[in-house]
């Protein structure tokens, strides 16, 4: 096995031959050098080291290979269904570094990658994984590529403490932003929508998405501020993410614009990264004298509350998603009493279908569509499902999340870009078909690669269309599809159940009765305060009388 001829390779490369070759100093020379390496601190090969490397790889054999190989090249058997592939070490080419751009990562940044993870990726963080066994796994990936041994440690780079943001440095780092190009793959808004997104590729020539600067919790390097410009710094080597040091160095911005920059990204998204994980849609009740908002971009929707469902990929029933575009959806939701308007927003960076994205489907499509089934070759609509049961179940039993089954059906409310929306029920995963005489109405809006689709119903139904009651507890779930990202059928990003609970209405009783507690010990208080006072007059004179 190639890993174990790297291990014999390493242990050669640890020994200190007495002149042997010609090449190597005698012992004399090394133990006058001994004082010397130990003040310097440096460690001293030694067979210590062959055996890190040796307990790294059964480390490596257990938990990595499935996903990066045998040999360490990026292509063990689960690694053709992941974007981006799995890491080659072989080749020594880190995207996390606290080095500059084309350099290696330190150790301590390999290990900070196996703690944590890469978020972002298929990469999990392994914190099961103790300090002493993060470093043996690190000195075993270290000895899959000669050029660690070549070309020696890294040396880290200095990075500065953040001075602090504001308006105005958002304002500048709008500017530069702009200036530095980064709309170009990134989007206006930061959704990884720019017209040079479609064409994005690796260093292997794998389709690779521009960042979605809205969803921070996804930046495989970290969300903060700091951690922001260091990518700056250092760029995502392999990638088409390049380092600003060379903007930095030719004077095109200066250390404060590129400060100004990371907190300008950083402002693209919410303040708490991820958001906070929601079980209930609370769908707000109107006043009497206002409207439902007909349309997704009504000004109403700005004081509605928002709640983030996080979304994956449809892995268990073939053919499975690995790696949806949507990761997740917003939703908000009114009713005025009779009828009810649901919000879904999620980040879409193409309106599919998009001929200007019909090379990165076939991208797409030929990476991940390794298992025999047929590439889509037509450009796919964008998808939307709504589910609920249809009818509110007992307790906590709810139909499969995967689109129910013959025994308990589901009940949907259905979006795509080329036929609008209608209602379905289904009993599986591909079965879904349209209810007659839709009731269900709504509108789509795209911008800036984001989808927005409102849905409106009466809040009665009949059949197999669940009736929706305030104050009750509704399972929800929720689909999509991106066309442009070869999603159809069962290659889907989906949810798990959640809940949907209409606001019940405010009546008169709710204001009468907390004016009536108060009114009520208000008069208690009275009451034992007269009654005290009493006592002590009455109580006063009794005494007098009996002194006399």
């Amino acid at each position: 096995m190639r890993g174990t001829r790297r291990v014999a390779r390493h242990r050669g490369a640890g020994r200190w031959n007495a002149g042997a070759h010609g090449n190597g100093p005698g012992w004399t020379s090394f133990l006058s050098l001994m004082p010397l390496l130990l003040i310097a601190g440096l460690a001293l090969p030694s067979a210590a080291d062959a055996q890190d490397v040796e307990n790294g790889q059964r480390l490596y054999e257990r938990w990595c290979a499935e996903c990066h190989g045998a040999e360490g090249e990026g292509d063990g058997p689960a690694a053709s269904r992941m974007l981006p592939r799995p890491r080659d070490f072989t080749e020594a080419r880190y995207q996390i570094r606290t080095t500059a751009s084309g350099n290696l990562p330190t150790t301590g940044d390999i290990m900070r990658a196996i703690e944590h993870g890469l978020p972002g990726t298929t990469m999990p963080g392994w914190p099961n994984l103790n300090r002493s066994q993060q470093r043996d796994l690190t000195a075993y990936l270290k000895s899959l590529s000669p050029f660690f041994e070549r070309l020696g440690p890294p040396d880290s780079l200095s990075f500065e403490s953040p001075p602090g943001g504001g308006e105005e440095a958002l304002e500048s780092g709008r500017q530069v932003y702009t200036k530095l190009e980064c709309d170009r793959c990134h989007g206006s808004a930061g959704r990884g929508d720019g017209p040079s997104a479609p064409t994005l590729t690796d260093w292997r020539d794998q389709p690779v998405r521009a960042a979605d600067l809205t969803q921070p919790w996804l930046f495989n390097g970290g969300s903060s501020v700091e951690e922001i410009h260091r990518r700056f710094l250092t760029g995502l080597d392999g990638t088409p993410m390049p380092t600003q040091a060379d903007a930095l160095n030719a004077g095109v911005v200066d250390s404060a614009q590129l400060w100004d920059l990371a907190y300008y990204v950083r402002s693209l998204a919410p303040e708490r990264v991820p958001p906070p994980g929601r079980n209930v849609v609370r769908v707000e009740r109107i006043a009497d004298d206002e409207e439902l908002p007909a349309g997704p971009g009504a000004d109403a929707w700005d004081d509605v509350d928002r709640y983030w469902f996080p979304m994956a990929g449809q892995v268990l029933e073939r053919p499975r998603q690995f790696e949806p575009m949507v990761d997740g959806v917003w939703v908000e939701g009114v009713h005025d009493g009779s009828e009810i308007a649901l919000r879904v927003s999620w980040n879409d960076p193409s309106q599919s279908p998009d001929s200007a994205w019909m090379q990165w489907q076939r991208r797409v499509a030929g990476a991940l569509y390794a298992d025999g089934t047929p590439w889509p070759t037509d450009s796919l609509p964008d998808r939307l499902a709504v589910q609920f049961p249809t009818e509110i179940p007992e307790g906590r039993e709810r139909p499969y999340f995967l689109m129910g089954s013959a025994q308990k059906p589901v009940y949907l409310w259905r979006w795509n870009s080329r036929d609008g929306i209608r209602e379905s029920t289904a009993t599986g995963l591909g079965t879904a078909g349209p209810l007659p005489e839709s009731r269900l109405q709504g509108q789509a809006t795209w911008s800036a690669g984001q989808w927005s689709v409102v849905f409106r119903r009466s809040l009665e139904g009949e059949g197999q269309r669940i009736s929706l009651e305030s104050g009750v507890a509704v399972p929800v779930a929720f689909y999509a599809w991106d066309g442009n990202n070869a999603e159809t059928g069962k290659r889907a990003a989906v949810s798990s159940w959640y809940f949907v609970v209409l606001e019940v209405p405010t009546g008169n009783e709710v204001y009468v009765a907390p004016a009536a507690v108060v009114l009520l010990v208000a008069g208690f208080g009275v009451f034992m305060v007269r009654s005290a006072r009493q006592g002590e007059t009455g109580g006063g004179a009794g005494d007098d009388g009996s002194g006399a």
